[in-house]
C-alpha cells in the first residue's frame, strides 16, 4: 500500500508540473502587445510628418490621419489604465489559454496516470520483496564465474577447512582466485600453500606474481624475498630474475637493475616471450642513469625455433611460467609434480588423498579413484581414507535426479569406515542416502538419527537432516 501511495503522489506531482503552464498565457503578454502597438503608431506619426513635409499629402489629410492615430493610441492607454485599476482592486482578469493548449493539458492529465498504470501493470512486480545491496549476488549480476566453477571452489574450500595442511588444494584455490581477479584472496591462499610446500619453485613464482598484481604492479618486500628464494635454488629462472631486477629498480637501485636485466637478456633466446619487456625495462633503467639504451642493451641468443608445444613443455620444466601463460597449465604442472613426487615416495598416504582431491576438482574421475585406491592400499583401516575412496567412486557415477543404489564397492568402503569410526559423519550420511535410495527406510532413519545427534539445532546441517528424516516418515 505504501508503494501505491508514493507512486500516486509522484504521478500527481508530475501532472502538476506539466499541465498548469499550458492553461495560462505567458505573464505580461498584454502589456507587451500594447507597448508594441504604441511604438507602431509613433512610427506612423513620424512617417506622417515626413510625408507632409515632402508635400505628398495636404494639411487636411495630415490632420485627419493624425487624429485617427491619436484616437487609437488613446484607446490603448485607456485599456492599460483599466487593467491597472482592476489589479489594484484585486480583480485581475484571467488570461485564457488557446483552446489547443487547454486540450493538450486535459489529454496529459488523463493519459499520464493511466499510461503509467498500464505500463507498470504489464512490466512491474509489486509483490517482489526489496533487495538490499548487501544481500544481492553482484557477481552473478555482473556476469561472474559459472555456477559449476563456484560450486567446485566451495567444495574445495570445504575440503581445506577439514584438511588445512593440503598445499596442493591451497595452490589450486589460489590460482582460481587469481583467474577471477580476486587478488588478495589469491595471495592469501597461495601464501598458505607456500608455507606448507616449502621450496616449490613453481608455487613460489606464482605467489610472487600475485603479490605484485595485488600491489598494483609494485614489487612488495614479501614478493622480493620470494623471488630471491627462487633464485637461491635456480639462478637461471627467468621470471624470478626479471622481478628481482624490477624490485631493485623500483627501490632506486637502477644500476643493479640494469645489470640484472642485461644479463637476463644476454642469456635468453631471441624468441623467448619475455625478451620485449626486458628490452623496455633496460631502456628505462638506462635513461634513469643517463646512458644511451642502444649502447647498454645486449643482443639475445639466436632463436630456438622450437615447436610451440615443445617450447611450452621446456618452460614448464626448467624455466617456469612466464607472464601471460595459461594458468590452467600451471595448475596441471603442479598436480603432475605432486603425482611424480608420490611415485618416488608412494608411502605418503595424505599425499595420495590430496592428489585424489585435486583430480576430482579437475574433473578427472578415473585418476581420482586411482589415487584414492593407492591411499587405501597403504592405510586400509583409516576411516578418512575409506570415505575418500568411496567419495571418488561416487563422483564418477553419472548424475541422476532419481535416487538409486550406490556402487557396491563404495558401500563396502563406507561400512568399513563406519565400523572403524561409528560416529563418522560422512559415512553415516552417505550410507543413509544409499539406504533411502533402495527403499530401506528403517536403516536410513537409524543412520540419519545417529548423525542428527551430532549437530546442534541452530546449525544448518541439523535442519537438512531433520527435513530428510521427516521426508522418510512421510514416505518421500
Amino acid at each position: 500500500m505504501l508503494f501505491w501511495i508514493v507512486a500516486a503522489a509522484l504521478t500527481a506531482a508530475v501532472v502538476l508540473l506539466i499541465v498548469p503552464p499550458l492553461l495560462r498565457k505567458p505573464e505580461g503578454a498584454a502589456e507587451e502587445r500594447a507597448a508594441y502597438d504604441l511604438e507602431v503608431y509613433r512610427d506612423q506619426l513620424g512617417e506622417l510628418e515626413r510625408d507632409q513635409g515632402r508635400g505628398l499629402i495636404s494639411e487636411a489629410q495630415a490632420a485627419a490621419a493624425r487624429a485617427e492615430i491619436g484616437r487609437r493610441m488613446l484607446a490603448i492607454a485607456d485599456r492599460g489604465k483599466g487593467n491597472a485599476k482592476d489589479g489594484a482592486k484585486g480583480k485581475v482578469p484571467a488570461a485564457r489559454a488557446p483552446r489547443s493548449a487547454m486540450a493538450l493539458a486535459a489529454l496529459l492529465a488523463v493519459l499520464l496516470p493511466l499510461g503509467t498504470l498500464a505500463v507498470y501493470g504489464k512490466l512491474g512486480r509489486p509483490e517482489l520483496p526489496a533487495q538490499p545491496l548487501a544481500s544481492r549476488n553482484l557477481d552473478h549480476e555482473r556476469g561472474g564465474p559459472p555456477k559449476n566453477v563456484l560450486a567446485a571452489m566451495d567444495k574445495l574450500k570445504a575440503q581445506l577447512a577439514e584438511t588445512p595442511d593440503d598445499p596442493q588444494g591451497w595452490a589450486i584455490l589460489g590460482q582460481a582466485y587469481a583467474k577471477m581477479g580476486r587478488l588478495p584472496e589469491a595471495a592469501d591462499a597461495l601464501g598458505k600453500a607456500v608455507a606448507l610446500a616449502g621450496d616449490d619453485l613453481e608455487l613460489l613464482g606464482s605467489y610472487g606474481e600475485v603479490l605484485i598484481s595485488a600491489n598494483g604492479g609494485t614489487v612488495p618486500d614479501e614478493a622480493r624475498k620470494t623471488f630471491d628464494r627462487v633464485l637461491a635454488k635456480d639462478p637461471t629462472e627467468p621470471r624470478a630474475r626479471f622481478y628481482a631486477a624490477l624490485a631493485r629498480f623500483q627501490a632506486g637501485d637502477s644500476k643493479d637493475a640494469l645489470e640484472r636485466w642485461s644479463a637476463l637478456l644476454a642469456e635468453s633466446h631471441a624468441d623467448a616471450p619475455w625478451v620485449p619487456i626486458v628490452r623496455t625495462q633496460i631502456a628505462e633503467a638506462a635513461k634513469a642513469l643517463n646512458l644511451d639504451p642502444a649502447k647498454v642493451t645486449p643482443e639475445p641468443l639466436p632463436a630456438q625455433q622450437q615447436p610451440p608445444v615443445a617450447q611450452n613443455q621446456g618452460q614448464n620444466q626448467g624455466q617456469g611460467q612466464t607472464e601471460g601463460e595459461d594458468q590452467q597449465q600451471m595448475i596441471r604442472g603442479m598436480v603432475d609434480g605432486l603425482a611424480a613426487r608420490l611415485e618416488a615416495n608412494p608411502d605418503d598416504v595424505d599425499g595420495w588423498l590430496r592428489l585424489s582431491r585435486s583430480y576430482g576438482v579437475m574433473g578427472e574421475s578415473a585418476k581420482a579413484i586411482d589415487a584414492a585406491r593407492k591411499a587405501r592400499e597403504r592405510a586400509p583401516q583409516r576411516p578418512d581414507v575409506l570415505v575418500a575412496y568411496a567419495s571418488a567412486l561416487l563422483s564418477a557415477e553419472p548424475r541422476s535426479s532419481k535416487p538409486g543404489p550406490m556402487p557396491e564397492e563404495a558401500v563396502a568402503s563406507l561400512r568399513q569406515a563406519l565400523a572403524a569410526e561409528p560416529d563418522n559423519r560422512d559415512a553415516l550420511w552417505l550410507l543413509g542416502l544409499n539406504a533411502a535410495g533402495v527403499g530401506q527406510t528403517a536403516e536410513a532413519t537409524d543412520l540419519w538419527t545417529r548423525l542428527l545427534a551430532q549437530f546442534k539445532p541452530e546449525e544448518p546441517e541439523y535442519t537438512l537432516i531433520r527435513a530428510r528424516l521427516e521426508s522418510l516418515k512421510a514416505g518421500g
